[in-house]
């Protein structure tokens, strides 16, 4: 069994079951047994002091290595996916297992120390591994590989480095490892528990084979795992110097105080604004792949403590997050794995939203998420058997409809709080790609991560097109004309697809692909049915959708979920992401904002008046609004209308709930 780094005892494993054996030195962890090493705690007395001025060097010297070790692989991979497209992060760790940096969320060390004992790790040592039932919640599904590595200040463990990303493909049934019908682990690909990829610089040879073996995209998967690991040691070597030049205690005191600074600002600034009281909402992914469209309920029931929380006496307040109520663990991919280390994961993937809480936009882009918040939080998990307590193995590879609802989940049951002062609902990620042979008849796989819209807020529209993802990005039409054999013949905005609002919600884009050879479209889609939903009177954006041969003879929706949808060179792929979720009456937007968005030529003159009850003639580049005319039409539409939801989830709904038009959770 892993055994603790000097300076520490052993303590009781950190959830509930029996330490991992061995057999002949070797970890053997069944799936589903914690961390046995004890973690979480500071690394000096409570009250402890350390220089202001060095705190501000460790902590932006931990910023700095980050994003150095992002652009070492942004810099050296190979496939778009992680090059291009960015869909991968690096985070730091002390040897607590505790996040240190927060421009960037990051998986979990965890698994590694629960298998690996610290006192066996040296220099050069690379860990791996991407199996999602022994994460202990940190990687979602099999396409997302994460390495470790320790990093070393006078022979001992000190912190660690990683990074994780999800890569082109490691096998399965499908290009892209992400088959929509997937009933199992066992249909998405090739799964590895932690394992010491490099000893002591050295790589395995044989682990990297059996990967590169397994994969349809080999030569971009090395180069990628070669990328990060490349990246992740350097970004050792450059803490370790920092341990040199100021000596462990006092990084490590910063480290606490780093720390500190986050759970007293999140408790001070963030946690105060919540009034005492137990609220509760939910939302829903629309289809699993296998069954049928049906709600699949997400639940947050959250209760605000004044105290219980961290810190002296009584301490501060607190938030119990409970998911019960949370649906039956699905037949298809949607399931997540978040009821590990008491959700250590989940608080700090979740944290984000309570920015929107802060003083200011200003403010809020100030504040960063690291393990600072995970002792204000508690969470409370459902039996397991459920969306996010699936019996292994239950696939996960669409695990993006559970966990990205839950962000919106945790935005709405706030707002239901704070009498709306959050944002809409936002944009929900979603693969799309197309994959085949060249005209050189060669094989290839084209996938890439669009964003949607984000939700409007209390005091501004929502953003367009924006990645939920931090730093992605699509993939540039230069690139991908060059590489693959299609054509890209728009890349715009949706428009009419962010919801209506005081403040209207962000757009979702609008492309168009011409293929020019026989290809496979490939989609891991979700709100096709749902939509964004829209608050305190905004209404619910547009959701996603997708059309083969466009004003063709053959033209024709596709589901969202989609493994092999046939393309035949000369059609026309369209596809359109969801917009964001209004905010507020529509009614109430000013005349001048509309017409601004009719220039802009993100609403459109049937849209405005639909929409916002604004009458207006001329064209895009000069609209004039009928200010006489939009004044009946907004007081007829006034005097029509009846009591509404908070919520607004637009109309398809009501298609998947049996005709009711909202939730019993979505009235104030």
């Amino acid at each position: 069994m892993c055994g603790p780094m000097v300076r520490h005892a052993v303590a009781p494993p950190a959830t509930s079951g029996s330490a991992p054996a061995t057999t002949a030195g070797a970890p053997l962890n069944p799936a589903g047994l914690p961390t046995a090493y004890e973690h979480g705690n500071r690394l000096t007395a409570e009250g402890s002091t350390v220089d202001p001025i060095l705190v501000e060097i460790v902590q932006g010297t931990l910023a700095s290595v980050e994003m150095e070790v992002e652009t070492a692989i942004a810099r050296t991979s190979r496939s778009p996916m992680i090059r291009d497209a960015h869909d991968f992060r690096a985070g730091i760790h002390d040897r607590q297992l505790r996040k240190l940096t927060g421009r960037s969320y990051s998986a979990l060390v965890h698994p590694i120390v629960r298998d690996f004992p610290l006192a066996d790790m040296r220099e050069g040592d690379v860990f791996f591994h991407n199996d999602v039932y022994e994460s202990e919640g940190g990687i979602g599904h099999l396409p997302d590989l994460c390495v470790t590595v320790p990093v070393f200040h006078e022979g001992e463990v000190v912190a660690f480095v990683q990074a994780f990303g999800h890569h082109d493909d490691i096998g399965g049934a499908v290009p892209g490892s992400m088959p929509s019908k997937a009933t199992s682990v066992f249909e998405e690909g090739l799964s590895v528990p932690p394992i010491r990829l490099w000893d002591a610089g050295v790589p395995n040879e044989a682990a990297l084979r059996i990967m590169t073996r397994n994969s349809r995209m080999p030569d971009s998967l090395a180069a990628d795992l070669d990328a990060e690991c490349s990246a992740c040691l350097m970004g050792a070597r450059r803490l370790s110097e920092l341990f040199a030049r100021y000596g462990r205690d006092s990084i490590e005191a910063a480290f606490d105080a780093i720390l500190d600074a986050t759970t007293e600002t999140y408790r001070r600034e963030i946690l105060g604004r919540i009034p005492d009281g137990t609220y509760v909402w939910e939302d829903y992914a629309e289809h699993d792949g296998v069954d049928e469209p049906r709600l699949h309920t997400q639940r947050i029931t959250l209760t605000k403590h004044s105290t219980g929380g961290p810190g002296p006496g009584d301490g501060g307040p607190r938030l119990v997050i409970d998911f019960t109520g949370t649906g039956p663990q699905a037949k298809g991919p949607i399931n997540h794995c978040g009821d590990y280390v008491g959700g250590n994961f989940l608080k700090k993937w979740l944290a984000p939203i309570l920015r929107n809480l802060a003083d200011t936009p200003e403010r809020m882009a100030e504040l960063d998420v690291n393990e600072g918040v995970v002792p204000l939080i508690e969470m409370r998990f459902p039996e397991k058997g459920t969306l996010l307590t699936p019996i292994y193995p239950a696939p996960t590879n669409a695990r993006t409809f559970v966990i990205l609802r839950l962000l919106g989940v945790l935005a709405g049951v706030v707002a239901k709080a704070v009498d709306g002062r959050m944002p809409a609902d936002q944009e929900t990620i979603r693969y799309t790609g197309v994959y085949g042979k060249d005209r050189d008849g060669n094989d290839y796989l084209m996938r890439e991560v669009l964003g949607g819209g984000s939700g409007g807020r209390y005091y501004a529209d929502g953003e367009d097109t924006i990645h939920v993802v931090p730093d992605s990005r699509n993939l540039p039409t230069e690139f991908t004309e060059s590489r693959f054999p299609f054509v890209v013949e728009r890349l715009g905005l949706a428009v009419d697809s962010g919801g209506a609002g005081r403040h209207r919600g962000g757009l979702g884009y609008e492309k168009h692909i011409r293929m020019l050879e026989d290809a496979n479209f490939m989609s891991i889609a979700d709100r096709s049915i749902l939509a964004c939903w829209g608050v305190k009177g905004g209404k619910a954006g547009r959701p996603f959708q997708v059309t083969i041969d466009v004003g063709g003879p053959h033209e024709r929706l596709v589901h969202a979920l989609a493994d092999a949808e046939p393309v035949t060179a000369g059609q026309v792929i369209r596809i359109r992401t969801t917009g964001g979720g209004g905010w507020g009456d529509p009614l109430e937007r000013p005349y001048d904002e509309v017409e601004r968005d009719l220039r802009w030529g993100k609403v459109s003159f049937a849209g405005a008046r639909a929409d916002y009850g604004v009458v207006a003639t001329g064209t895009q580049d000069e609209p004039v609004v009928d200010v006489a005319a939009s004044d009946a039409l907004r007081a007829e539409r006034r005097a029509g209308r009846g009591e509404s939801p908070f919520f607004d989830r637009g109309p398809g709904y009501a298609a998947l709930s049996g005709g009711a038009t909202a939730a019993a959770v979505d009235w104030v």
